[in-house]
């Protein structure tokens, strides 16, 4: 492995660490986690490729003290959701960047997720559909197997046909993927939440539709929701051991 590549992880590996102890320091638990975690492995390739003693000495050292504190972070997470004291809240400020539903959700999907639902009664213009959309194209790219998804959303009074229509024809892809699309609909839903059955209920503010429209369909963030600027909002983290259904 070439000096550069050996170097260009260990810059990664800093990245990541770094983040990792902001989220720590911000109380942001389970996402800290998940970089420590990303941070020491990336720390691990380069402790493989290293020949140099005293060099090995040095990462060994520093993998050792990011994993007896990502340790006690498990420790103190398991022990808050045994507690169902579990809470972590995440404030995305006007024109930040960052938030792809990829980046929101990553540290709080599993393995064990086979079932989500969504309530959120904003699922009806044409934007809020490509949301809901991108929501579920996210699920089926990350690393669980989710069988069946639920949507609780309200009915587009104005034009009820798009959002029937667009709603049927997800139905059938996610379908075609081996995963069943549950719809409901209600007048009166208010609230917005999205519970997985591994026990995490994320409850946003503005539900799926807080990103802001882009400047022009070439402009940066118009493909990449990553490079998108949000809304202003406020993300509410749980878990309970105990996830009701709709």
């Amino acid at each position: 492995m070439s000096q550069n590549h050996v170097s260009g992880m260990e810059t990664s590996a800093i990245s990541v660490l770094k983040r990792a102890v902001e989220l720590d320091q911000s109380g942001r638990f389970q996402e800290s986690l998940v970089c420590y975690q990303e941070g020491i492995q990336l720390l691990m390739d380069v402790l493989k490729a290293v020949k140099d003693e005293s060099k090995r000495g040095h990462y060994r050292d520093k993998i050792k003290g990011y994993m007896d504190r990502a340790e006690q972070i498990k420790a103190h997470v398991n022990q808050m959701k045994e507690d169902g004291k579990y809470h972590e809240q995440i404030r995305i400020a006007g024109d930040a960047t960052g938030y792809s539903y990829e980046a929101l959700f990553k540290p709080y999907i599993s393995s064990a997720l086979t079932e989500v639902w969504v309530e959120d009664p904003y699922i009806r213009h044409t934007h809020q559909l490509y949301n809901f959309l991108r929501f579920c194209e996210m699920l089926l790219k990350a690393s669980c197997k989710v069988k069946r998804i639920h949507l609780l959303t309200s009915q587009d009074e104005a034009d009820s046909g798009q959002q029937s229509s667009a709603l049927a024809e997800l139905k059938e892809s996610l379908g075609a993927q081996g995963v069943t699309l549950d719809l409901q609909y209600s007048s009166t839903i208010h609230d917005r939440e999205i519970r997985f059955d591994n026990g995490w209920i994320i409850k946003i503010g503005r539900g799926l539709d807080y990103f802001k429209r882009p400047k022009g369909r070439f402009s940066i963030g118009y493909c990449d929701y990553d490079l998108r600027q949000c809304q202003e909002t406020t993300v509410d983290i749980f878990h309970t051991k105990h996830t009701k259904t709709l």
